[in-house]
């Protein structure tokens, strides 16, 4: 597990994504915490609109399955439809977070932000429990077909695939990028 810092301040600071993750997977008291910091996130309207789909054990292989078909019906090359088969097994959990939208004077545009605003929320509750984290997208994030594999209405969006396990690899530091070309004042 990743050196986890004490301070809320410096987990945000220190925090960076990891590809390289393998078991063990958040238990599920531990996955109960990732899933509960969802659901404190910012939400205008009170909707909680998202849903989260949690994948593990034989649920990579149906995932995999729905990648392959995804690429398969896109006609895609055959080392696409390979890279497909193999994404889901590149953590041993993956949560698939989508919007669950809800007709309401709160704009989609909101209730989309309200979701990613979850997946960041279980990506620092995974990260302050000493699990890695990467949080994913991609073409498959916008197929229909991967929707209606996860039983995701067409309305809806996936906002990611964040994928969760033990740091098989430390990786260095990334440096800080510099905030101040991203900001300005109005005083």
């Amino acid at each position: 597990m990743n050196q986890v810092p004490q301070d809320a301040i410096e987990l945000l600071l220190q925090r960076q994504s990891n590809p390289f993750l393998e078991q063990p997977a958040p238990n599920q008291e531990d996955l109960d915490k990732i899933l509960t910091a969802a659901m404190r996130v910012p939400d205008h309207g009170g909707l909680a609109p998202w849903h989260f789909t949690v994948i593990e054990n034989q649920g990579l292989d149906k995932l995999s399955d729905v990648l392959v078909s995804a690429a398969v019906a896109k006609n895609a090359e055959e080392t696409k439809v390979a890279k497909a088969k193999k994404m889901p097994y590149r953590a041993p959990m993956i949560i698939v977070v989508s919007t669950k939208f809800i007709e309401h004077k709160v704009p989609e545009q909101e209730q989309l932000i309200a979701a990613g605003c979850a997946a960041h929320a279980m990506q620092m509750a995974a990260f302050a429990l000493g699990y890695g984290a990467m949080w994913r997208t991609g073409e498959f994030s916008y197929n229909a077909q991967v929707k209606q594999g996860l039983n995701i209405k067409l309305i809806d969006q996936i906002v990611g695939f964040l994928y969760l396990g033990t740091e098989s690899k430390t990786l260095p530091a990334k440096p800080v990028k510099p905030y101040q070309d991203f900001v300005s004042y109005l005083k």
